[in-house]
């Protein structure tokens, strides 16, 4: 019989003893490069199961050249997109998924509550939910000062990278 990996719960911050990534350690598990690595920090992470991120917002971002200028928002897509790395640091943080690629394969129930607009820190929250050999889904929120700012369900699929 096989015996099942028992998940742990997501808390709502940090442990006291966190499981942290770097930039540098978040850009070794993860492709993504300037102007699309959209994590700064791993602010805790149980691999497999869920992971906590940090994005700090600046008004030098190069998409804030066209969304929009006179007034800087920061495009759902991308908090989104955010939300999606910091699920896949928490995939792709587990051994047997290490050299592997986290693609999307949807996005369900996106709402989007809050302006994200230079200055901010998204605090950005994704567990792991369901998984089915490569294929999983997980659900993500994003919060700035301790109010929600988006939320969504994220599904991927795992390849060889």
């Amino acid at each position: 019989m096989e015996e099942k990996e028992q998940k742990l719960p997501m808390p709502k911050a940090p442990r006291e003893n966190p499981c942290v990534f770097s930039c540098d350690e978040i850009a070794q598990i993860l492709p993504h490069r300037y102007p699309f690595a959209l994590v700064d920090r791993i602010l805790d992470c149980e691999p497999g199961c869920w992971a906590i991120g940090r994005k700090c917002v600046s008004g030098n971002e190069a998409f804030f050249c066209g969304h929009f200028p006179q007034q800087k928002i920061m495009p759902g897509v991308l908090i989104l997109e955010a939300l999606a790395q910091v699920g896949a640091v928490a995939l792709l943080a587990c051994p047997g998924n290490k050299g592997k690629l986290a693609f999307f394969g949807g996005i369900k129930n996106a709402r989007f509550r809050l302006k994200v607009t230079p200055g901010d820190v998204l605090e950005l929250h994704c567990e792991i939910g369901r998984v089915h050999g490569p294929v999983g889904a997980g659900l993500a929120k994003a919060y700035v000062d301790g109010k929600l700012a988006a939320s969504a369900e994220l599904t991927f699929a795992l390849a060889e990278g």
